[in-house]
């Protein structure tokens, strides 16, 4: 762990990356960033929710905040379960997380399987403990619980295979995270001194949505998530960082733009590129890319975008009480980001023992196989001039995303090459369907030729003609609940 020498010996290090540029940390200077191709191309991603509130597995994630808000489900449970807080709090569940059944590869060999482009385990969530190895603070998977280098473990095997690896911080979240526990008699009382992971643990009433509520006199603890996001890019140089929702402090703004200006510089030393997810208005527009959590936007935008959901419809992380979603259901999903301009990051929640459940396993093998034969139409696309077409839509903004029930006028366009895809979101049973925007006449979006029109893994199931009313499609040989892709070969 770091002395405060060392502390300042680094913070003037990255002062001194940031003086060397070409990033300066304004604004002006950030807007200068551009989006790599690789990850426009992408469109599908892996999140990946692990750490030590897998251990109780019960609710959500945030069971290291809710077991000690008193009245809270977590908090009866936990003590049920465990123990008063005072005797067994969060940093009891640590020497019970052995990752003892981790593989890397096997992780990596189903995030491939599964079509994934880009993956991004967390590195840090609220609770404060770290999933790699750290010289900022000794609270962390390398030397404590598994004792293992998880994150840099994964990086390896992902290597091996060409994925690109990114990293996230839900680091500043920790400010508040653990503080109710000053409020009763729990093992969070006291003077926590500083790199010790119930520190800060800040008490009292606070509106979590106010961007006001961390102090600009919090310096120790922004200089900290600054040394730990900084140390992160150095260690994994990764191709993404993904940043949670209260990175949006007014307090933290300086901060924030040090870090983005040392990374975007780092990966111009190392040849690479970066990318940053970030919420709300945390980032200057069109500095990094912004992300829509559990949501989507009802429109294509001509910005490039990424919408964060989970395989579980109740919680990122591992718990008994998890709800899964359907390969169908985020193939859908998939398709209409896609279509809107986007890309999906779909987060897996691996157990304590570091296995990844079969449900888990069951969806994304899912995805991965109707990618193998679609995916033509997915990666390396981009929209047309029109998202898509029929009644169903989505609903707009964050925590919008819901179960929608497409119908057979429900369909989703994107392109590539010389081919336009018409996704056919909920196909019919009869094989007959009729694509509107694609009719022939001068008030038609479309007003050029079409030469060939096929199905993606039904070769020679479609018939089609085309006139006023659309272009209708006949293949009554294609019986799937999955979305069907007719290819549209143009010129």
């Amino acid at each position: 762990m770091m002395n405060e020498s060392e502390r300042r010996a680094r913070l003037r290090e990255i002062d001194e990356a940031v003086a060397r540029g070409p990033f300066r940390d304004d604004w002006a200077s950030l807007s200068q960033w551009r989006l790599p191709d690789w990850y426009r191309s992408a469109k599908f991603g892996i999140f990946i929710h692990w750490g030590v509130y897998a251990v109780p597995a019960f609710n959500n994630e945030w069971y290291s905040r809710n077991m000690y808000v008193q009245g809270t489900p977590e908090f009866q449970h936990h003590i049920e379960t465990y123990g008063p807080q005072k005797d067994f709090g969060y940093k009891d569940f640590i020497p019970l997380f052995k990752a003892e059944k981790y593989d890397p590869e096997a992780w990596a060999d189903l995030f491939q399987q599964a079509g994934a482009r880009y993956v991004i385990p967390v590195g840090e969530h609220h609770d404060g403990f770290q999933m790699y190895k750290s010289e900022v603070s000794h609270w962390n998977a390398a030397e404590m619980g598994p004792c293992r280098d998880t994150a840099g473990e994964l990086k390896a095997a992902l290597d091996r295979r060409g994925i690109p690896m990114g990293i996230s911080s839900h680091r500043i979240e920790h400010w508040f995270f653990q503080g109710p526990g000053r409020a009763f008699e729990s093992d969070i009382r006291g003077d926590i001194p500083q790199g010790h992971l119930y520190w800060p643990s800040v008490g009292g009433e606070m509106d979590l949505s106010d961007t006001d509520t961390l102090p600009d006199t919090a310096v120790d603890y922004m200089q900290d998530w600054l040394l730990r996001c900084c140390e992160m890019v150095d260690r994994f140089q990764p191709r993404v960082v993904y940043f949670d929702w209260w990175i949006n402090q007014r307090a933290l703004a300086p901060y924030l733009k040090k870090f983005a200006a040392y990374y975007y510089n780092k990966a111009r030393a190392w040849g690479g590129d970066a990318v940053i997810n970030y919420k709300h208005e945390a980032f200057m527009f069109g500095a990094a890319v912004p992300d829509v959590e559990r949501g989507h936007f009802a429109d294509a935008k001509p910005f490039y975008w990424q919408t964060d959901t989970a395989i579980a419809a109740n919680s990122w992380c591992y718990t008994q009480q998890n709800i899964y979603k359907t390969p169908r259901e985020l193939i859908q999903v998939l398709v209409d980001v896609a279509a809107k301009n986007g890309n999906l990051l779909l987060n897996v929640g691996p157990k304590a023992d570091g296995t990844i459940s079969p449900q888990d396993t069951a969806v994304l093998q899912g995805i991965g196989a109707w990618l193998k034969t679609n995916g033509e139409a997915v990666y390396d696309s981009i929209p047309w001039r029109l998202p898509g077409e029929g009644p169903t839509n989505t609903r707009e903004g964050m925590f919008s995303e819901g179960r929608l029930d497409y119908t057979r006028e429900d369909f989703r366009f994107t392109v590539r090459g010389d081919c336009l895809y018409a996704f056919a979101m909920a196909f019919p049973q009869d094989g007959q369907a009729t694509v509107r925007s694609l009719a022939a006449g001068e008030k038609s979006p479309f007003t050029g030729f079409i030469r060939k029109v096929e199905a993606l893994g039904f070769p020679g199931a479609v018939s089609w003609t085309r006139n006023d009313t659309g272009l209708h499609l006949s293949a009554p040989a294609i019986q799937t609940d999955m979305p069907v892709v007719f290819r549209v070969t143009v010129g």
